[in-house]
C-alpha cells in the first residue's frame, strides 16, 4: 500500500520505488550505484556533474569516489541566486560523464532548480550518442522539494530521485529512491533480496507506512497549493519585517525561485550562533547553515558558493516556516527579533 501511494505521488510505477533507510542513503545508492555500474561495463574514469550547493549526501560520495580515484566530478558554480545554470550542465558535459545530480531544491536557501529543463538537455545530448557504453543518467535529490512542488518524474523526466520520510511530516528513519524502468544500478549492500535486491536488509515496516500516509496527505495538487500560498504569505511578512525593521540584513538566494517555507537571512555585524542562542532563549528555533551539519564550525559551502564571505555566512540565520507556523507566531518574531539584534551588536567584536 505503501508503495503505491509513493508511486501515485511520483506518477510512476510500484516496481520503480525502492525503500532505503533514509534520504542520505537513497543518494548514495543512487551515485555510487550508477558508478558501480559505469565501471561494470567499463566506462573509464566515469565523470560525475553535480553543483557546490548540493547536500552533502551527495558531495560527500563524489567526493570520496574522486578522493579514490575512481571518478572525475565537475563542481558547477552557482551565482548569488544560488541557481545552477542548465546551459553550465551542457558545457560540463564530457563524453565520459555517466550521471548529472543536481537537487530540486535547496536544504539551506530553498532555491528552486530548472530540473525540468536541465533533464531536456541532457536527454538530447543523449540522442546524439553513438555507440556509448552508458548514457548520462539524471539524479534529483527532491528531499527538500515534496512538500512543495510538483515531483511528478514524467514531468521532471529525471531517471533517479531521492525522498526522505520526516520531510514531509513523516517518520523519520525512512527514505526512498526512485529508480526509472530500464535503468540499471548496482547494490551498495549484500545479503539479502529485499528491494528486489537493490537494497538487502530488513524494511522499517512501520516508517514505511507512515512515510506513506504522509505522503499520501500531500499528494492532492489543489491542497498543496492553497497550503503554499498560506505559507508564502506569512514567510513574506517574516522577510520584509525583518529586511524593513534591522539594518544591515540581507535575503541569501533568490526571492522569486525558493520555497515558500524557506527564508535564510545575514546580519551584518554579528554571529550567527549567538543570534541562534538568543532566540532559542525567547522559545523561537532557528539553524545556522545546514541543519545536517550544526555540529560544525566551518561556514556554510552553500553560502560560500553564493559568494559570502566567511563572516557573511557566520551571520546568517535560516528561519524555516511549516503547514502550523501561525501569524501570531510571526508577529512574535517581529517584535522579538530586532531587540536581540541590536542587543548583540551592542556586544559583538564584529562591528
Amino acid at each position: 500500500m505503501a508503495r503505491q501511494q509513493l508511486a501515485e505521488f511520483l506518477n510512476c510505477s510500484s516496481t520503480e520505488v525502492f525503500f532505503t533507510g533514509s534520504a542520505t542513503e537513497a543518494d548514495n545508492l543512487a551515485i555510487f550505484g550508477v558508478i558501480k555500474a559505469a565501471q561494470r561495463k567499463a566506462v573509464v574514469k566515469p565523470h560525475i556533474i553535480t553543483s557546490a550547493i548540493e547536500h552533502p549526501a551527495v558531495l560527500g560520495p563524489a567526493r570520496f569516489l574522486e578522493e579514490l580515484g575512481e571518478i572525475e566530478t565537475t563542481y558547477l558554480p552557482v551565482g548569488r541566486e544560488g541557481i545552477v545554470k542548465a546551459s553550465d550542465v551542457e558545457k560540463a558535459i564530457k563524453p565520459n560523464t555517466v550521471l548529472v545530480s543536481i537537487m530540486y531544491a535547496n536544504n539551506e536557501i530553498g532555491t528552486i532548480q530548472p530540473i525540468a529543463k536541465i533533464s531536456q538537455l541532457i536527454k538530447k545530448k543523449n540522442s546524439l550518442i553513438h555507440n556509448s557504453k552508458f548514457l548520462i543518467l539524471f539524479h534529483t535529490d527532491a528531499v527538500q522539494a515534496a512538500n512543495y512542488l510538483d515531483c511528478d518524474v514524467k514531468k521532471l523526466d529525471v531517471d533517479l530521485l531521492t525522498l526522505s520520510g520526516h520531510k514531509v511530516y513523516g517518520p523519520k528513519g525512512v527514505g526512498v529512491l526512485y529508480v526509472k524502468k530500464g535503468i540499471v544500478i548496482e547494490p551498495i549492500m549484500f545479503g539479502g533480496h529485499q528491494e528486489q535486491s537493490l537494497r538487502p536488509g530488513t524494511e522499517n515496516v512501520a516508517g514505511i507506512v507512515g512515510f506513506g500516509e504522509a505522503i499520501n496527505r500531500i499528494k492532492n495538487q489543489e491542497s498543496r497549493i492553497k497550503s503554499n500560498e498560506k505559507i508564502k504569505k506569512l514567510r513574506d511578512k517574516l522577510l520584509d519585517g525583518i529586511l524593513t525593521k534591522i539594518s544591515g540584513t540581507y535575503l541569501n538566494g533568490s526571492r522569486e525561485n525558493r520555497l515558500p517555507n524557506n527564508a535564510n537571512i545575514s546580519f551584518k555585524g554579528v554571529e550567527g550562533e549567538s543570534i541562534l542562542m538568543a532566540l532559542d532563549q525567547k522559545g523561537i528555533a532557528v539553524s545556522t547553515g545546514s541543519a545536517c551539519a550544526s555540529g560544525s564550525l566551518e561556514p556554510s559551502h552553500v553560502l560560500m558558493a553564493l559568494g559570502l564571505s566567511h563572516q557573511q555566512a557566520h551571520g546568517s540565520i535560516r528561519f524555516t516556516l511549516g503547514r502550523y507556523t501561525t501569524e501570531d507566531e510571526i508577529d512574535y518574531v517581529l517584535g522579538t527579533l530586532p531587540e536581540v539584534i541590536e542587543r548583540l551588536r551592542e556586544i559583538s567584536p564584529l562591528k
